[in-house]
């Protein structure tokens, strides 16, 4: 197939660029060519801004797989010049964009964020995050109907990737495993092969919707007991480190986020590997002289 990623040279962008290239898909970027643009000498770039993506007027693609969409005003440029020149449009989206964050076994079809009155939509600010992803969400449904995919994720796992990078790192150089967030903390991630795995099926399948791509939930001491695992003779937790990685309120106000249900992803194929694993992998990149990015916010 024909794909074009907007994005795709950072975090989780890189590893749908190498699904979609280990597939044999034609593959075209759309990005500032500004973060590692040395990376797919063979893949045609477009260089442009999501806020004039006038480069994008023309071409066809069967599946677009947006990676970089934030503002409102951005997803709706590209969106209007890709109505009738792509196939399926999958949009990178959030568990951010639900209205409760205590609710246990939310689907995708729970109530959502609603636009804040007066907010705008061409400057990004982190509590406009979740209703942004919300709107975008609703614009390109209204603009592709059943020909658009939206996926919910929160944690992201894996090399390239920011989340549990103090993790890895800690267990990569055998110093104590930090998480300010409670031990019976409930939470959810996801590999970053596997969601971008999920990505490029859902586009190339052509399979609509809302999505959560999460994995199952567990407390952060589950979590980190299979992290700790993944190397011999490995450093104790730390339950009150001097920095918060984590930003979890303690008082169960944000649980409900990690308890989502993820039944529609898994009925759509979405495969999880084991934390073990994830946990594995991310030590060995470490270990094999990579260090992880810096958290987005």
């Amino acid at each position: 197939m024909r794909l074009l990623v907007l994005g795709g040279t950072k975090n989780l962008g890189r590893h749908v660029v190498e699904a979609a290239l280990a597939s044999g898909h034609d593959v075209t970027l759309f990005n500032r060519g500004l973060t590692n643009p040395s990376l797919y000498p063979s893949v045609r770039r477009l260089v442009g801004e999501r806020a004039a993506p006038d480069v994008l007027a023309s071409g066809e693609w069967d599946g677009v797989i947006d990676m970089s969409g934030f503002l409102v005003r951005d997803v709706s440029l590209s969106a209007a010049l890709l109505r009738d020149r792509c196939g399926f449009y999958t949009y990178m989206s959030s568990i951010a964009v639900y209205a409760s964050k205590v609710i246990p076994g939310m689907t995708e079809y729970a109530p959502l964020l609603p636009w804040p009155d007066g907010a705008p939509e061409d400057h990004f600010t982190m509590d406009l995050y979740g209703p942004s992803k919300v709107r975008n969400e609703s614009l390109l449904t209204a603009t592709f109907g059943d020909r658009t995919a939206a996926v919910r994720s929160g944690f992201v796992v894996g090399p390239y990737n920011p989340d549990f990078g103090n993790w890895g790192w800690a267990l990569a150089y055998n110093e104590p495993l930090e998480c300010a967030a409670r031990p019976d903390q409930p939470i959810q991630y996801i590999d970053a092969r596997d969601l971008a795995a999920f990505l490029l099926h859902l586009t190339t399948d052509r399979l609509p919707g809302p999505y959560n791509a999460v994995g199952p939930t567990h407390t952060m001491t589950d979590l980190a007991d299979a992290w700790r695992s993944a190397v011999p003779n490995p450093p104790a937790v730390n339950w009150e480190p001097s920095e918060d990685r984590f930003h979890l309120p303690h008082d169960g106000t944000n649980d409900g986020t990690f308890q989502l249900d993820n039944t529609r992803a898994l009925t759509a194929c979405l495969q999880l590997r084991p934390p073990e694993e994830s946990a594995r992998d991310y030590v060995t990149w470490i270990q094999e002289g990579n260090i992880p990015p810096d958290p987005p916010h």
